[in-house]
């Protein structure tokens, strides 16, 4: 019987501990995580609380639960090198190194990686390490985005138009970057649709999974701060309403591309999932960023509908053999809410940020799934934290009875709760649909 080890403690992996579960090789999972997520811990033989950034304790954990290899789910113990000592301690896992994982926690790497591989989808960009000619290139852009160079928990973008207005703030912003990161990366801001391409990869092979939309703003129609991400939504003919077959194609085109240059520049095949974040344009498919795990989200939306066994896969990227199987996904559509506290992503001396600590109920959720995020269990029931709380999905043959379903979940969950009621609905879709046709020049 196959032992397996989860390391995290997100709505994220409780998608993927029950996947993991769901095998037919009845595997036993063992979970390592910050905090004791209950859906995590009730598909566990064992649970191991403790940091990420310390490595030791989790190759001591694994050792003690014998497994055969390891899944990583947040960024975290990436960047923090968990996977180089669970390799040095003989047992692998399904995510990269901290060199590799530099798709990801360095900016700067990946768009450096695409310019010297000569892969296409960078915008027009430089990177920064003091402030020395950030004036000038930014009189260079009609339009401005900022990234920091490091992890920053998906918020750390600051886009022109929406964070700041001039050029002088743009600069002023990347020196108050450059004093708590390594560097800042300036791009254009491009205009077009995101949409989510989470492929799997193990160092030659990339598998693409169905394409997912996310929503990142807190509130309805696109509206309010940037957040971890307020639900997401995929399709049951595995594109999106303004997504083509070309343009799946080459975001993972794209994502091939990055695969062999990074096994190239360093020299070491590339295993777990290259998550590439990208946008639509006028002039085609650009990356926005690589992520080097599952989304969270769109994790939500992807597995559920996985039908070729979990385990194989993991094996299959470990042992370098993704070509040698078969990997399907059910033609389903799929709906993500986010059940939030009222608070979140609010300031602190707003009225609704005491529900950041409120206790809250589940009813009936009918068919939909349901994911534990950050939520405390305790003896008298769940309580929020300030960061999302729990995740359901709608699953269905059509997007609106997938947004039916969901929206019906959500509702479920009684105490001081918000949520994006307009993701999947039939509105956004439509205003997706109009925004490429303008930029298409299709429509007026």
């Amino acid at each position: 019987m196959t032992h397996v080890l989860l390391i995290g403690n997100g709505a994220r992996e409780h998608a993927i501990a029950e996947t993991i579960r769901r095998s037919q090789r009845e595997p036993r999972l063992y979970s390592f995580m910050k905090t004791n997520n209950p859906g995590i811990a009730s598909l566990s033989e064992e649970v191991c609380l403790g940091r990420y950034d310390d490595p030791d304790a989790v190759v001591a954990f694994a050792r003690e639960s014998d497994v055969a290899f390891a899944v990583i789910g947040p960024e975290d113990p990436l960047s923090r090198g968990v996977v180089d000592a669970l390799e040095a301690a003989g047992i692998p896992a399904v995510g990269p190194t901290r060199s590799l994982a530099r798709l990801e926690t360095s900016k700067s790497f990946t768009r450096n990686l695409l310019e010297k591989y000569g892969i296409p989808g960078n915008p027009l960009f430089r990177n920064f390490r003091s402030a020395d000619g950030i004036e000038a290139f930014l009189d260079e852009l009609d339009g401005i985005v900022l990234k920091p160079d490091g992890l920053t928990g998906g918020k750390g973008v600051l886009v022109q138009g929406d964070h700041f207005r001039t050029r002088d703030e743009a600069f002023d912003l990347c020196c108050g970057i450059l004093k708590s990161h390594p560097g800042v990366t300036v791009e254009e801001k491009l205009e077009g649709e995101e949409f989510s391409l989470q492929c799997l990869c193990d160092g030659r092979t990339v598998v693409a999974t169905p394409p997912v939309q996310d929503h990142k703003r807190r509130f309805a129609d696109d509206r309010g701060p940037n957040t971890g991400g307020m639900g997401s939504y995929s399709a049951a003919d595995h594109l999106l309403p303004f997504l083509d077959v070309s343009a799946v194609a080459d975001g993972l085109a794209i994502t091939r591309q990055v695969a062999e240059a990074i096994r190239r520049e360093t020299g070491v095949p590339y295993k777990g999932v290259m998550y590439g974040g990208f946008m639509i344009t006028r002039s085609g498919v650009k990356l926005i960023e690589y992520n080097a795990r599952f989304g969270d989200p769109e994790a939500m939306n992807i597995l559920p509908l996985l039908r070729t066994d979990f385990i194989d896969i993991c094996r299959a990227i470990i042992d370098g053999q993704l070509d040698r199987l078969d990997i399907v996904f059910e033609k389903k559509a799929t709906v993500c809410k986010y059940a939030v506290p009222k608070g979140y992503g609010l300031p602190p001396d707003h009225p609704d940020a005491a529900s950041t600590s409120s206790r809250i109920e589940i009813g009936d959720v009918g068919e939909a799934r349901l994911y534990y995020s950050s939520i405390d269990r305790r003896p008298d029931g769940l309580y929020m934290t300030p960061s999302r709380a729990i995740g359901v999905v709608g699953i269905a043959d059509s997007l609106g009875e997938a947004e039916r379903v969901a929206e019906k979940a959500v509702n479920a969950i009684r105490g001081p709760v918000d949520h994006r009621r307009d993701i999947g609905t039939e509105p956004l879709l439509r205003k997706r649909i109009q925004h490429m046709k303008i930029l298409k020049g299709e429509s007026t």
